[in-house]
């Protein structure tokens, strides 16, 4: 295997020109990208309330924008390693702005579904380009720094989302909270027009479009399926979305393994430092993302807060995660990967232990605080191990194979887990209510019109409870018992996964000195292909 002192074609250099005007282009729009993402939640119940929306439909609006960034996330990574990244990456910002516009005027809550959706697919083309880059641009040392700011700062941006998000709902319209991210797109794009590089180690291949529609079937399928699945009446629908997922996801795999050309490296993804941290990122942003939308909802509908407490609640797991980003990467460096994620994990287990044992109806500041603490550390370790692993061990080449996967930890992992903890809480808080209309000595005053608002979601019942002012009390007290009940199944859920994802990353990740001969061998095994593919 060649190890010389020449160059070595598949290797960037340590950092690019001007590496912290590059490093803040990229983090800015990895911001937008995230704000996006993270501002419906705070917005949930005024948009229930604004459209008498079920929650399925809410659960879709807070999905809906994770749902078009895992859809796309992997085809349009390739595209960028082949047409260029950064012309993909302004693309991506500039689709950005008619998105917010048209979720923010949306005139019904099947538009603002669709306008997520859309933000999402302008997410695909801009955040998985920044990773991208920064695997072409840096590598060593700094290219770990540059990802633990990029994790840290770019997430932590996002997580201030819900704080402005409130601020805007106490004095604006619902559909202000989409336009908090015009200004900072405006100005991401130009900071990308003028400081990301043109090129950077970009592959010549062709790029697998059928491999790509396939995934795109293969994700949305899945997501959409898992949304419908507790709605009565369809599991017609249900059945046809599994079968088009379990279809593309077979005609996936067949592809990837046939083609000259393919989308998705199986050969690369079956090395184990990738396809671990790979599964184990999927469950720790799944988590995160999972545990934000429902205890936003939670925060309002069962302790009363406003907007502006609800989202600046969420405050503690900024700040812890920021603050522990650049350590987890020190201890990346000192101690490995695994050791690190296996430390996120034990303060994610904590904070949905925690959740469901201290979150109530009559819940104080320092335990709700406690959990967001406990969420932000378990984020702020984890967040580096995942996406260092995964970049460490793929080619420059293939870069926007590792940043798709590594945004499909998070848009992946996301809309699942939302979408699974949002049928529990759908599911949970449907069957409490039923109990509760059955026990009642009323029920029988009780139409199957109005029970199917009550259980409808709890913007449906505190609006049938205004209906009917003699029993509001009745019907808003059930609502609340009702929607934690539902919320407990949630966070079983999302506690039985972190169990298993840390079981994973005990058993199958390699230790420090393991991972590191591993990745070595990776690198070097991938300078051969590429010295032996001839200059690209």
């Amino acid at each position: 295997m060649p190890n010389s002192g020449a160059p070595r074609p598949d290797v960037p250099r340590h950092a690019p020109a001007r590496p912290s005007l590059v490093l803040a282009s990229l983090i800015t729009v990895a911001a937008v990208a995230n704000l996006n993402l993270s501002v419906a939640n705070v917005a949930l119940p005024a948009i229930g309330k604004a459209f008498d929306s079920s929650q399925t439909t809410l659960n879709l609006v807070a999905v809906g924008y994770s749902l078009g960034l895992a859809a796309s996330v992997l085809y349009l990574g390739a595209v960028g390693d082949r047409h260029g990244r950064k012309l993909l990456l302004l693309l991506g910002v500039a689709l950005s702005l008619p998105a917010c516009l048209l979720a923010a005027y949306a005139p019904n809550d099947t538009v603002l579904v669709a306008a997520r959706i859309l933000g999402g697919l302008s997410a695909g083309m801009a955040y998985p380009t920044t990773l991208a880059l920064i695997t072409a641009l840096w590598a060593g040392p700094p290219r770990t720094k540059a990802i633990a700011l990029w994790s840290a700062l770019g997430g932590g941006i996002s997580l201030l989302g819900p704080v402005v998000a409130g601020a805007l709902l106490e004095r604006f319209f619902w559909g202000s909270v989409f336009l908090v991210t015009l200004p900072l797109a405006v100005v991401a794009l130009a900071m990308a027009l003028l400081f990301v590089p043109a090129h950077a180690n970009e592959s010549a291949e062709p790029v697998d479009n059928l491999g790509g529609v396939l995934s795109v079937l293969l994700i949305a399928g899945l997501v959409l399926a898992i949304n419908f699945a507790a709605v009565p009446g369809e599991g017609a629908l249900v059945t046809g979305l599994a079968v088009i997922a379990v279809a593309a996801g077979a005609a996936f795999f067949l592809r990837q393994r046939r083609a000259p050309n393919p989308l998705y490296d199986l050969h690369i993804a079956a090395r184990r430092t990738f396809w671990v941290a790979a599964c184990a990122g999927i469950i720790v942003y799944g988590a995160m993302m999972g545990s934000a939308f429902v205890s936003q909802q939670y925060l309002q509908n069962v302790l009363e807060y406003d907007p502006v407490e609800a989202g600046a609640a969420i405050l503690p797991l900024v700040v812890m995660t920021v603050l522990v980003a650049p350590r987890s990467a020190k201890l990346v460096e000192s101690r490995g990967a695994r050791t690190t994620l296996l430390t996120g994990y034990a303060f994610l287990f904590l904070a949905f232990a925690w959740m469901l044992l201290f979150w109530g109806e009559d819940s104080s500041y320092w335990q709700i605080g406690s959990a967001y603490v406990f969420i932000g550390l378990g984020a702020g370790f984890a967040g580096t191990p995942a996406s260092h692993a995964l970049t460490g061990s793929v080619p420059v080449r293939r870069a926007g194979m590792a940043s798709g996967t590594a945004d499909l930890q998070r848009d992946l992992g996301g809309a699942v887990m939302q979408s699974v903890m949002g049928v529990l809480l759908t599911a949970g808080y449907a069957s409490a209510f039923n109990a509760a209309i059955a026990a009642s000595p009323e029920s029988e005053d009780v139409s199957d019109q109005v029970q199917s608002e009550l259980t409808k979601s709890f913007a449906s019942a505190a609006e049938t409870a205004q209906q009917h002012p003699r029993y509001a009390d009745q019907i808003v007290e059930a609502a609340r018992q009702s929607f934690l009940h539902g919320d407990d199944w949630a966070y079983t859920v999302g506690l039985a996964a972190i169990a298993l994802g840390a079981l994973l990353v005990f058993a199958m990740f390699p230790h420090r000195d393991a991972e590191r001969d591993l990745l070595r061998h990776y690198s070097d095994e991938d300078s051969a292909s590429a010295a032996t593919a001839g200059p690209r």
